[in-house]
């Protein structure tokens, strides 16, 4: 097999792989509460426990995307998904919400290795050319996860127990486990090819030039959290007629259809063309769930938000990649990774200050803001993001 049909191969094995690893954790999100109650869980700690993997996550991502940086990018994803495939044989032995606890922040150090790793990967195999349009498509894979697994998850539930859920997941990760060995390219770290044999690296927190960009993707994902979290409540607070099951499948669809069609953009147009785009339609998105009144409304928002902070996600995603030195590409996309993971932490918290102490009809106009805050972070790195 010839170079270029090799890394072709490798380019779908990691595309494929992807979507398993993150298939597994969001099959078990929306179902993790309801298990911890049935283990004994109160209130309060239902919710610590189904938001401690992504807390972990977040605390994670610094070091793995350090050492995504010096060790072979085949090996770290070998050991995330056999944390996550660990930690879903956890949820099915676990007797009580301590050893919940243990196996979610088990699953939090798993995840995080493989989201860092896996887009590193994926970004090394990638002609420098090609980063836009392949992160576009490897994005792709991601939002098909998060829209297929989760009602895999309820259905699995729902048909059978929590515990057919959990060996479904834990499938997953095999799975992840599995394909990758059909890769040719190990990831092996540039920095032990291209960087001077003496010299160590420090261990950093986050990559100076990509911090703006993580900036500019909270912002995007906050009032997409928000929305995540408090639409079915915003829509009963104000008596509307609306179907809410619409918005997030039609969001999915819609994402898939722009990354898709627009995935030779992705290389083509400048960051200011999609950040121009994606802050008008995120804009549209919010003033259509401001003033919903009907299906049509929660659809055009739908549509909209995937214009919004779905296509930004894979435009800033690349853009860090872009902005690092090849041998830091690790460290640039821990450093998106962190801004994505505030805005999800973000996101409910502050839509749950909104919801509880602003008059309902305030709750997007307030969200709103996120939209010019984003564009003032944009023209203060204008030269750095346009370049």
């Amino acid at each position: 097999m010839s170079t270029v049909q090799n890394r072709r191969h490798d380019i779908a094995i990691v595309f494929i792989s992807s979507f398993f690893f993150l298939s597994s954790p969001m099959l078990v999100t929306p179902i993790i509460a309801g298990y911890s109650e049935s283990l004994g869980a109160s209130a309060a700690m239902m919710g610590v426990i189904g938001g401690l993997m992504n807390i972990c996550a977040l605390f994670c991502r610094p070091f793995f995307g350090n050492l995504a940086d010096q060790v072979s990018k085949y090996k770290l994803s070998f050991i995330g998904a056999a944390l996550m495939a660990v930690s879903c044989v956890g949820y099915i032995v676990a007797w009580n919400p301590a050893f919940l606890i243990v196996s979610r922040i088990v699953n939090g150090v798993g995840c995080a290795c493989c989201s860092v790793c896996m887009t590193t990967w994926m970004s090394n195999l990638l002609p420098q050319y090609k980063i836009g349009s392949g992160i576009g498509i490897y994005g792709t894979m991601n939002a098909l996860a998060m829209a297929i697994a989760p009602a895999i998850g309820l259905s699995m539930y729902e048909k059978l127990e929590y515990k057919a859920a959990f060996v479904v997941a834990a499938i997953f990760s095999a799975l992840t486990v599995l394909m990758i060995q059909f890769v040719h390219d190990k990831g092996e770290p540039v920095s032990s090819r291209e960087v001077n044999a003496g010299e160590r690296r420090k261990l950093e927190i986050a990559d100076k030039k990509v911090i703006p960009v993580a900036a500019i993707i909270m912002l995007f994902t906050i009032p997409y959290c928000a929305t995540q979290s408090f639409l079915v409540s915003y829509v009963a607070a104000k008596h509307l007629n609306v179907t809410v099951t619409l918005f997030f499948p039609l969001y999915a669809v819609m994402l898939f259809v722009l990354r898709i069609s627009l995935r030779n953009l992705f290389d083509r147009k400048p960051f200011s063309f999609f950040m121009i785009l994606s802050s008008v339609s995120a804009a549209i998105s919010i003033l259509a769930l401001t003033v919903m009144k009907n299906n049509y409304l929660i659809i055009f928002a739908a549509l909209f938000m995937a214009g919004g902070y779905g296509i930004m996600c894979s435009v800033c995603q690349s853009k860090a990649i872009l902005l690092a030195d090849k041998e830091k590409r690790g460290l640039a996309t821990s450093t998106y990774y962190i801004g994505f993971d505030l805005g999800m932490s973000l996101g409910p918290i502050i839509g749950g200050i909104l919801y509880g102490h602003v008059d309902i009809n305030y709750f997007y106009p307030c969200l709103a803001i996120t939209v010019p805050l984003g564009i003032v972070v944009f023209l203060l790195n204008k030269n750095k993001l346009c370049r």
